[in-house]
């Protein structure tokens, strides 16, 4: 058929598969999957029960993240792995099992607040029409979603368990002893019998019935798993609110707008995270996830073991943290991070007799030379306080305190490379053995004191050092005190005989310190879920009942928070919510009769909502409670292989590595604790889905100009008669590259772009797009098409013959390798073993065997549904593709009929034989060594060995 003239070839094949055609079949069959509920996942009860035989197979549980509905809209990069967990849920419907694949929005969050203040659209108005918008781009792909379970994370029904949640996270406490969360009720009850002290403001126990209300919130604010804490913060004065440490990027700037984040004490709502640091750690290791992403939550959650010691300081002390409590003989001056609360306390009004010029950093007074100091790091972020900077900034606060192995007295700076983030926000500083401590020690002539051998052969003498020794497995020495020694030891032990001197004293103990810090979970916008809290007239914060949740965002006028000059850190967040003084100040009885409130006017972050939505989607037109029991055992209960439960595969982004699967992980293991829910882990299988990439092409300005519009010629790349430069990166509206899958559905249909992209190689591997690669997907689906419907009529060709041998093997082998490659998310290799079979059903010519049509057909129904169900249509049957079984290989095709086997001699091959794959290693030996090849190649010489590893290899061993 002529392909260069389009239009005769409609008029002599009308019946022929062609874009219009693929347009019109995927159409039709997504109306039909619509109006029979096709995808329904029926549930165990309630009023998503369905068929009781589908309910009876076994399940699977298959989700996407959360897409946030942009207002750009799709591009071809997007939906990768929304068409990948279709393919798999498709693939796990036809062997057998009850699925549950949907998709919802998580719909809260910054673009549309920003776009609310730019053009003063309701952020609700703007996000339910992008996804309106993303709903219809998504269905044309023919994705196989339970629409009945779908849902936005602004839907006051769902929010309302959001809030739900957070109130059960603030009325419960974390049990170091029974390793678990339990109401905050039963801690009451341990303050008010006795059984458990309670510190009073002024630090002496007191009764639970002497403290004031105020007091007692207080007291268990300490213990609750949310609390509101006086705590540093990043403060973003351009975009006016706090953001958390991961949205802030490593020059210190916000992720979104690159703004400047300063360093600010603020009063925000946290999560206690912490709490969970060593169940975070334990429990990963049950789960099947890749192992770059739990080294990134490993490394995260930071656990390191060490010792707790305190320095002596005005008749108080300093604690701090160290992993190497063995060099505490070598400790010669001391670091507290800038915000650390007693810098102030312990700073005097004069420098000290005898304060080294270097140490003041040119400042009149202690006071002024800390004050400048802490301006300055708090223009920067952690991870440039932590970057290894060739010059080291600090600055003596003009205090000192005590080492308390030898009594020395040693001085106390502060510096930007200690963040009260980690450890106590003081660190010992053994220069010798540390390579931060020692270019400070350096740069401000401070004392090096060598306590743990080299073994380099530099020689014990840090003064002819070019920078420090660290070991740990070398000799200590120096380390003798009054009542103490460690010389001699080697580190393992110098640590443990140190451990247990600072607890006899009563000066220290050994103890775990992480790097997790607790979760900052205030945001100071609108667009977000408000905070089921209001406070009395105390001051103090209680919890909104059952009853009154949802608690809706109120309607405002000026959706922006305050924002500031983005370089004037000295500002204070003023929310949008805080400006409706009707919805703030209200009257409420919570159970003791009717009192003034104040609501809490921070929203929650954009993590929230997604912290949870798996358990959403098992239940989701529950009013009644979070889930249902037993339909979250059903589906995400524990069983054999996921001791914790959870979905059976979650596929995403590697970025969400540390956020998002992090904090869903927390709030999985509170409601397990609390009793709420089976599993533990929120997901049980994790399958990072790479990217697909696209070229960026620049003129010589460096401006992105319309990929589309770009020509190759003679190998280079030209744009409006201009040279242009090629580079491969992110697919986007702003690079002028994106590609949309409304442009490719139009072009070729949806089935061509689903087989595209799942051919395009590994699903966790990022790959280039070329729209120009497109089209062999298509004639696949053409030739396929060809082999089962007569073009010029539209009648199926099949006959009811039987298939020769060839073609039984060429049908089962491919039947065997698309249902394991399916089984292994393969999906690039599946449609190749699909492509390889039917190039050989066209190369056979003939019409097709209807018991090759037909397995041809369902084994590529899950990666092009729509095209499979009109040929099964065509092919006689009434009821769709979708729950037939996939076909099972018959093993006597699947086997070769022969297999080559290499013949050896002293590691040079001499023959090739062709053998039954089921020949003994006796049989083939014999066969191998009477060949008239191999006999040739012998000539007479003794044969030592014959190592044989059947049926691919004979070696023989000659001499």
């Amino acid at each position: 058929m002529s392909e260069t003239n389009p239009a005769a070839a409609e008029v002599a094949a009308p019946h022929r598969y062609t874009a219009a055609m693929a347009a019109d079949i995927e159409a039709r069959w997504q109306d039909f999957w619509d109006a029979e509920g096709t995808y329904a996942a029926p549930n165990p009860k309630g009023d998503l029960a369905g068929d009781a035989a589908l309910v009876a197979k076994p399940k699977k549980f298959i989700m996407d993240m959360f897409p946030y509905p942009s207002g750009a809209g799709l591009h071809v990069g997007h939906p990768l792995g929304y068409i990948a967990t279709d393919v798999f849920a498709r693939f796990q419907r036809m062997t057998g099992h009850n699925v549950l694949h949907t998709l919802g929005f998580d719909a809260f969050g910054l673009p549309a607040e920003q776009y609310a203040v730019q053009t003063g659209t309701h952020p609700r108005v703007s996000t339910e029409a992008n996804i309106r918008n993303m709903t219809a781009q998504l269905r044309r792909l023919g994705l196989g979603h339970d629409k009945r379970r779908s849902f936005a994370t602004i839907d006051p029904d769902y929010y309302k368990w959001t809030q739900w949640i957070f109130v059960q996270i603030f009325n419960s406490w974390y049990d170091d002893e029974a390793k678990k969360a339990r109401p905050i009720s039963e801690l009451v009850a341990q303050f008010e019998s006795g059984d458990r002290a309670a510190v009073g403001p002024d630090g002496t126990t007191r009764a639970w019935n002497e403290l004031t209300a105020a007091e007692r919130a207080d007291v268990l604010s300490e213990f609750r798993l949310a609390y509101a804490s006086e705590s540093p913060v990043n403060w973003c004065p351009g975009l006016g609110t706090v953001l958390a440490n991961e949205e802030v990027t490593a020059d210190g700037r916000s992720e979104r707008g690159n703004f400047p984040v300063f360093k600010a004490k603020l009063r925000q709502w946290n999560m206690r995270i912490t709490a969970y640091a060593d169940r975070l750690l334990d429990d990963l290791e049950e789960l099947d996830w890749p192992e770059a992403i739990k080294l990134q939550q490993r490394n995260w959650i930071g656990r390191s073991e060490g010792a707790r010691v305190d320095f002596p300081i005005d008749g108080e002390h300093i604690t701090i943290f160290t992993t190497r409590q063995d060099t505490l003989f070598g400790a010669t001056y001391m670091v507290l991070a800038p915000e650390h609360p007693l810098v102030e306390k312990f700073t005097p009004e004069a420098w000290p007799e005898g304060t080294h010029e270097v140490w003041t950093g040119g400042h009149a007074t202690p006071a002024e030379a800390v004050a400048a100091y802490r301006a300055q790091a708090a223009s920067k972020s952690d991870v440039e306080r932590q970057a290894e900077a060739k010059d080291k900034t600090g600055v003596f606060t003009g205090a000192f305190a005590t080492n308390p192995v030898n009594g020395e007295r040693i001085p106390v700076f502060i510096a930007d490379y200690v963040l009260m983030g980690y450890g106590t926000g003081a660190i010992m500083a053994v220069p010798a053995h540390d390579a931060r401590d020692f270019a400070f020690a350096r740069a401000f002539e401070l004392p090096i004191r060598c306590v743990v051998t080299p073994t380099d052969g530099r020689g014990t003498d840090p003064a002819a050092w070019d920078d420090a020794f660290v070991s740990y497995d070398a000799e200590l020495v120096n380390s003798a005190g009054e009542e103490v020694s460690l010389d001699g030891l080697g580190v393992v032990e110098g640590k443990a005989r140190m451990t247990e001197w600072l607890a006899r004293r009563g000066i220290g103990e050994g103890t775990v310190n992480y790097r997790l810090r607790d979760w900052l979970f205030s945001r100071q916008r609108y667009w977000g879920e408000p905070f089921p809290i209001v406070y009395d007239e105390d001051g103090v914060a209680h919890s909104l009942p059952e009853s009154m949740l949802p608690l809706e965002l109120p309607e405002v006028e000026d959706y922006s928070p305050r924002t500031f000059d983005p370089d004037d850190a000295d500002t204070q967040p003023e929310t949008p919510l805080s400006r409706n003084e009707e919805w703030v100040d209200v009257t409420l009885d919570l159970g003791d009769g009717p009192k003034k409130y104040r609501r809490e006017t921070n929203t929650m972050p954009n993590w929230a909502g997604s912290c949870w939505y798996e358990l959403r989607y098992l239940d989701p037109h529950n009013d009644r409670e979070l889930v249902d029991p037993e339909i979250e055992q059903y589906w995400m209960g524990p069983r054999e292989g996921q001791p914790h439960g959870g979905v059976d595969l979650y596929v995403g982004g590697a970025e969400h590595a540390v956020l998002h699967l992090l904090y869903a992980r927390f709030w999985s293991k509170v409601l397990f604790d609390l009793g709420h829910v089976s599993s533990a882990e929120p997901f049980h299988k994790l399958f990072n889905q790479g990217m697909i990439q696209a070229y960026v092409y620049r003129d010589s300005r460096g401006i992105a100009v319309p990929a589309a519009e770009v020509e190759e010629r003679d190998d280079a790349y030209w744009f409006g008669g201009e040279k242009v430069s090629r580079l491969l990166g992110k697919m986007g509206k702003s690079l002028k590259n994106a590609v949309t899958p409304d442009e490719i559905c139009a072009e070729y249909g949806a089935d061509t772009l689903r087989l595209y992209e799942m051919a395009m190689g590994p699903l966790d591997v990022s790959r280039p797009w070329d729209t120009r690669a497109v089209v062999g997907q298509f004639r696949l689906l053409q030739r396929l098409w060809r082999n089962v419907v007569d073009e010029a009529t539209g009648a199926t060709t099949v006959v009811d013959t039987e298939p020769d041998e060839a073609t039984l093997r060429a049908l089962h082998k491919a039947i065997d390798g698309v249902r394991q490659d399916l089984e292994g998310l393969r999906f690039n290799t599946a449609i190749a073993k699909i492509t390889e079979l039917n190039n050989h059903l066209t190369k056979a010519g003939g019409s097709l065997s209807r018991s090759v049509a037909e397995p041809l057909v369902l084994l590529i129904a899950p990666l092009a549904p729509h095209i499979a169900e009109e040929l099964w249509r065509r092919l006689g049957h009434g009821d769709t593709v979708v729950h037939q079984d996939l076909p099972v290989a018959d093993p006597r095709y699947v086997v070769d009929e022969s297999v080559t086997c290499v013949v050896q001699i002293k590691g040079k091959v001499k023959a090739r034989l062709e053998v039954p794959p089921a020949i003994s290693e006796a049989e083939l030996e014999k066969v191998a060594l009477a060949d008239e090849k191999v006999v040739a190649a012998l000539d007479g010489a003794a044969v030592r060995k014959v190592i044989v590893r059947a049926p691919k290899l004979v070696n023989i061993v000659t001499g």
